[in-house]
């Protein structure tokens, strides 16, 4: 037998000619809007803390400097109600909370993506792979395939399941998007990334108040994303670009292991916050521009455009301190922690879907705040870095 194609040849055809680009955003949030400055008062009523004066005094401080002005939660009164170990600090409750997680991540993540499908605007039988990411959860078969049969997606689709990543996935979902739209022809992977306070929740602790700060930041929220090299450009059928993916990478800070980290438990997912996050991930960022950037000839931090995962106001402030940004470098970052919260590793989402609207709406040339380079970071357990390079295409006319 005579083979006419050599695995060279084959290995070449499989693979996209092309860098990976981001092609459409969508975002969902849960109907129940919290208001920051309401939000001490319903936390310590609901949890029936209200006796704790001086911890709850703490808490609108906490609050008051967390620079939110409101968030988006799935959880309700009735809710609480319905589930009173919810609301105590270490009461056996896992059970009841992944009950919820079961409907609720794959909801909003299906609501996410099927804006981001819409605004793509081809047939849903063109998704080959699905990246599904979520710290709420852990099951088999999990959100992904829920995902996929609420969308009404093809049982052949390639699907990739990403648990207890934490704030930095949102940079990783991107890192394994762009290794799957490159490395296969044709390929179009949806993103889409679900994230629940339902499984962090807990009453109050004079002995934990740390815990405090993780209840006035986090919140509920969904971002998706469809990813693909070689883009379509026919009249008919024409894919935009809204970012092309130039590069991503990983990297742990050394002896960070303790200063980020969650445990599920019979509590639920019990998270660790140090104070030293922000200190540390200033400290540390320079070394992963420069990685990043050297190769490219850019040293010029105030020359990009910034997407920064917005752990808290605290980490926002130090690194453009550190790096001596301009004010406006971090604008669509703080937007996005003061209207949603830190919704882990949706955040990001949230920043590229803010800044392409708002180049657009203010009549800039590009995606990137009318700048050609730009870079996104997600700050997670670990400590971990995710750092991608972003090159911003012209906004649409």
């Amino acid at each position: 037998m005579v083979v006419s194609t050599t695995v060279a040849e084959i290995f070449s055809a499989q693979r996209a000619h092309g860098i990976a680009n981001v092609l459409a955003i969508g975002t969902s949030v849960p109907e129940n809007c919290y208001y920051q400055a309401d939000y001490p008062d319903f936390y310590f009523r609901v949890t029936k803390s209200e006796h704790m004066t001086d911890l709850k005094e703490k808490f609108k401080r906490i609050c008051d400097k967390s620079m939110v002005k409101k968030r988006y939660m799935h959880l309700t009164e009735d809710i609480l109600k319905e589930n009173p170990n919810m609301c105590k600090f270490m009461a056996p409750s896992l059970d009841a909370r992944l009950k919820m997680v079961t409907t609720q991540v794959p909801k909003l993540g299906k609501e996410a993506a099927i804006n981001a499908i819409e605004e793509w605007g081809q047939p849903k039988s063109k998704i080959t792979h699905l990246v599904v990411c979520t710290t709420a959860s852990v099951r088999a078969p999990g959100a992904d395939n829920d995902i996929r049969k609420l969308l009404g997606l093809e049982p052949s689709v390639k699907r990739y399941m990403l648990y207890h990543q934490g704030c930095n996935a949102g940079g990783a979902v991107l890192r394994l998007a762009k290794d799957l739209a490159e490395n296969n022809a044709g390929a179009r992977v949806l993103i889409v990334c679900s994230e629940t306070s339902l499984i962090t929740f807990r009453g109050p602790s004079d002995t934990h108040v740390d815990s405090l700060v993780g209840h006035a930041l986090f919140s509920d929220g969904a971002g998706a994303m469809i990813v693909g090299s070689d883009p379509n450009a026919t009249n008919l059928v024409a894919e935009h670009p809204i970012f092309q993916i130039v590069s991503a990478s990983q990297t742990v800070l050394p002896d960070s292991e303790n200063h980020i980290g969650g445990h599920t438990r019979e509590v639920g997912l019990m998270v660790n916050l140090s104070k030293e996050v922000a200190s540390l991930v200033s400290k540390n960022i320079e070394k992963s521009l420069d990685k990043a950037f050297t190769p490219i000839g850019i040293s010029d931090w105030n020359s990009l455009f910034w997407i920064a995962h917005p752990g808290g106001p605290a980490i926002l402030d130090q690194v453009e301190q550190k790096l001596g940004l301009k004010e406006d470098k971090l604008r669509a970052s703080r937007y996005v922690l003061r209207e949603y919260g830190n919704m882990l590793s949706t955040s990001v989402t949230f920043i590229l879907d803010e800044m392409r609207k708002r180049s657009k709406k203010e009549g800039m040339k590009t995606t990137g705040e009318g700048l050609e380079w730009g870079v996104l970071f997600g700050f997670g357990p670990g400590l971990t870095i995710d750092t991608v390079v972003l090159h911003s295409v012209p906004t649409a006319v």
